[in-house]
């Protein structure tokens, strides 16, 4: 079954469980962006701005957007004004949200609250070639190498799927030389059963490397272990587990 947006954002032919690159219609209705934003502190571009040196302006990338709800939200979460350790008339904040599905940014395009400051564009980021094309025209403009703060939420399980153990690791080395900070949740081995068992309940074919993969069992400590040790970045702290028992993990360039 296809799945489209309608024009008004409106989800129609709804069917989660035909979503082979993980890009549901309905994602943000069954993990609401809460269940992240309860545990990510409204202070965490503070370290960001020091860093960069420049606290002016700051760049934020999400990778695997979805419909941008999540996106929309981790940015108004970060610029709250109540918050008395950020200072947010003294700096700009924009973000980039991508995914491979171009009815869902369409979507995130339609409902957008800030276009000024957010923008949502169709990417895959698999194809390396194509994303670092956009993604450093989009840096040039602010004269930045990296985004500040990269954010990957569930995505590394539907890449190590589509595109095996090195698609995995091309990944997360991928993201690592995008930002200064990456912030990331890695969907644990249990998820990659339940993802198998609902594609071949609807009919399809199962993934073409499930079978195949040697990258299992804790998949944040792999994730972990990849980005120290091949990447050169370093865990700053654990947020602790979403309600889905997902880790989310700060990781930041060495100095």
């Amino acid at each position: 079954m296809e799945t489209h947006v309608g024009s008004d954002g409106s989800a129609v032919n709804e069917d989660p469980g035909a979503a082979p690159f993980g890009n549901f219609i309905n994602y943000y209705t069954f993990n609401p962006p809460e269940n992240r934003l309860s545990l990510i502190p409204t202070s965490l571009l503070e370290n960001t701005e020091y860093r960069s040196g420049n606290r002016s302006t700051v760049l934020m990338l999400d990778v695997g957007c979805n419909s941008g709800d999540l996106s929309v939200a981790l940015y108004k979460h970060l610029l709250q004004e109540d918050n008395p350790k950020s200072d947010a008339s003294e700096r700009e904040v924009y973000l980039l949200g991508f995914d491979l599905d171009q009815d869902l940014i369409l979507r995130a395009q339609n409902l957008n609250p800030f276009p000024q400051n957010i923008q949502f564009i169709p990417l895959d980021i698999t194809d390396e070639s194509e994303s670092q094309t956009v993604l450093a025209s989009y840096l040039e403009k602010f004269g930045r190498a990296r985004f500040h703060l990269c954010t990957c939420f569930a995505v590394t399980m539907w890449v190590h799927l589509n595109h095996g153990d090195a698609g995995f690791l091309s990944l997360l080395s991928r993201l690592s030389s995008l930002c200064e900070y990456l912030l990331l949740e890695a969907q644990p081995w249990k998820c990659y059963r339940s993802a198998a068992r609902r594609l071949r309940k609807v009919g399809r074919s199962d993934f073409d490397h499930f079978k195949t993969l040697e990258i299992r069992g804790d998949m944040a400590a792999h994730a972990r272990e990849h980005l120290e040790k091949q990447c050169g970045m370093e865990l700053v702290q654990s947020f602790g587990n979403t309600t889905w028992d997902r880790s989310l993990l700060l990781f930041r360039r060495p100095l």
